[in-house]
């Protein structure tokens, strides 16, 4: 029920739901503390990692707002585009939006050259893999053949790789 506002209430359990909560706020407190325990206090930056935290939040959030835009619907899956995106960055890889949380993923491991990071981006990379194949079987069956011939055209991941 909401409130006489309309508006609901916030909700710590339905805020870290959010993937991108998790990836782009909750993960590199978490990495930073754990890096700061077990160096008891000191924090190692490798600067060549870096570029890819910013590279991967602004992928996820320009690609994201792009789909939007050209697409419809909601931000997330759970209320899906109205229409195919195949232009932009959708014209060379199918899962842009997800590409930047492993990119940015992939920064923190590197950045703080911290193993447990590292286990999170390797987690990660068949977490998406497993979610990217359940929105690509409810995006099938939206969109039909229209959906296949894209799949067929623009590769899942990487352009010109996987």
């Amino acid at each position: 029920m909401l409130p006489l506002n309309g508006k609901r209430p916030f909700s710590i359990r339905r805020w870290l739901r959010s993937t991108s909560n998790r990836t782009f706020i909750v993960f590199p407190l978490l990495v930073i503390a754990l890096e700061l325990i077990v160096h008891r206090g000191a924090l190692t930056i490798y600067l060549w990692g870096t570029p890819l935290l910013p590279w991967g939040y602004a992928q996820y959030r320009l690609s994201g707002n792009y789909r939007t835009l050209k697409g419809g619907g909601g931000p997330g899956i759970e209320i899906p585009p109205e229409r195919i995106v195949d232009t932009g960055i959708y014209a060379w890889t199918r899962n842009p939006m997800y590409l930047g949380h492993l990119i940015f993923m992939l920064g923190l491991a590197i950045t703080f050259q911290s193993i447990p990071t590292a286990m999170l981006f390797l987690f990660h990379i068949f977490w998406f893999q497993r979610h990217v194949r359940e929105d690509e079987t409810r995006l099938a069956a939206l969109f039909g053949d229209a959906y296949d011939a894209y799949a067929a055209r623009v590769k899942r991941w990487i352009p010109g790789l996987a």
